[in-house]
């Protein structure tokens, strides 16, 4: 008789396998921290450890959260309705340079409570103090891949940028061997980087194996900032420096030309596609379809709170689907399925994880979430990648399964304490306050 840890059954299967297999009144059976059966009933002779009925309910995998800044939870409303550059160096830079590591902490441990009760299972971060966020993150349970941010500034953190260096390579040091924590090398953008920088943080990237993730093409105002200091576009520019490559990960990438879209395939850079804070900070609408088209991988990630507010990727579906409709003026753009794909399998694939995580199948990572549809706003149910796009939101998900660990269970957070972190938060707040009128 197999005995399994953990088996799932009586939902839906949405697996997002090459196939996007639908299996009906489904089971999947979990061994360790692996998926070692999945199918329209477990083996015949088994024996489980823990059963999850679902209740009828639809069993994906969990959502990759693409880009965020997630200590950023205790600064969401704090200057909403402002041009990015003004709330970059009037609110966030002043406020941020008063950070420590626990106020760090704290803001993680807070974004991590958000996204796991939102079904979030893996995200990808890149702030300050990194290792804190990896902390904080592998404490909840979270699959997490950070990289702390560089820039030509001091950092609250490290100091000088050569300590930003030196910082980074003991990140990946430390950090080499854990089953849920990756590192990445995270240059902030080409406005707040010199090229050195650029060519330093490429060079460390590419010898240790790991993505190179930068904020790219967000702005107009940042396309034409790169244009004064270089005479080249932003794509000609990292380009030029060398850093356009397969491990390249640009977070944005709203303003680009169709040549640029084209040469941006040819190098097989990848791409997080980040609406809601693209919309809220008037940003722009980042030609997503068209980069689908022609072969670009793309995720979808939330930015963090202070540009977005939240951290649940069921809205920001909802919304990536809806703004590129309504943009095109076409009903079939960006379908309910390609969203999910983004924020599951392509989202994976996007941060290089799509060997562990994104999709359901055998010898996979079981990150898993339940959806929970026995709800008005969910009955009935036609199609359910349309249903999770349109209908669905971030509380109805039920159950959240991340490496074969059960992190919440009917609603109830098990790897956190959600009240003490909230009054911590709320502490910290305080400080925010103080910190904006004496900047």
């Amino acid at each position: 008789m197999t005995t399994f840890d953990l088996v799932i059954q009586n939902g839906t299967l949405l697996t997002m396998d090459p196939e996007n297999r639908v299996i009906e009144n489904g089971s999947l059976c979990v061994s360790g921290d692996t998926i070692s059966h999945l199918g329209d009933h477990p083996p015949q002779s088994h024996d489980a450890l823990k059963t999850i009925d679902a209740k009828g309910g639809l069993i994906l995998p969990g959502l990759i959260n693409g880009h965020t800044h997630a200590a950023m939870s205790l600064f969401k409303g704090l200057a909403d309705d402002l041009p990015l550059m003004e709330w970059l160096n009037h609110y966030i830079f002043p406020v941020e340079k008063n950070m420590d590591a626990d106020f760090i902490y704290t803001g993680t441990q807070l974004a991590c409570a958000e996204m796991i009760l939102s079904g979030t299972t893996c995200f990808c971060d890149m702030y300050l103090f990194e290792d804190q966020v990896a902390h904080a993150a592998f404490q909840s349970g979270l699959r997490c891949m950070v990289g702390e941010v560089l820039y030509d500034f001091p950092s609250p953190n490290y100091g000088d940028l050569e300590s930003g260096f030196a910082y980074t390579e003991w990140l990946i040091d430390k950090w080499k061997d854990n089953p849920l924590v990756s590192i990445a090398v995270e240059p902030h953008a080409l406005f707040t980087c010199e090229p050195e920088l650029l060519k330093r943080a490429n060079q460390m990237a590419l010898s240790h194996g790991t993505p190179l993730i930068i904020h790219f093409a967000e702005t107009l105002a940042e396309l034409e900032e790169v244009k004064k200091r270089y005479g080249r576009t932003p794509l000609e520019h990292l380009e030029e420096l060398g850093l356009a490559g397969p491990h390249l990960i640009m977070d944005h990438a709203v303003h680009l030309s169709s040549s640029e879209i084209d040469r941006i395939a040819e190098h097989g850079i990848r791409v997080i596609h980040n609406p809601e804070s693209n919309m809220k900070l008037g940003s722009g609408i980042a030609p997503v379809p068209q980069m689908i088209a022609r072969g670009v991988t793309v995720g979808i990630g939330t930015d963090g709170s202070a540009s977005n507010n939240n951290l649940d990727l069921f809205t920001e579906m909802d919304m990536a689907a809806k703004l590129h409709k309504v943009e095109t003026m076409d009903p079939t753009v960006m379908d309910a399925l390609t969203v999910l794909k983004m924020a599951t399998i392509e989202g994976a694939r996007a941060l290089g994880l799509s060997h562990e995580t994104g999709s359901l199948e055998t010898g996979k990572k079981a990150d898993i979430i339940i959806v929970d549809t026995n709800k008005p706003h969910l009955t009935p149910m036609y199609n359910p990648f349309s249903h999770l796009v349109y209908a669905a939101r971030g509380q109805d998900v039920s159950h959240t399964i991340i490496n074969g660990r059960l992190v919440m269970e009917n609603r109830q957070l098990l790897t956190l304490d959600l009240e003490e972190i909230m009054a911590r938060a709320m502490e910290k707040s305080l400080d925010v306050k103080k910190w904006v009128s004496n900047p």
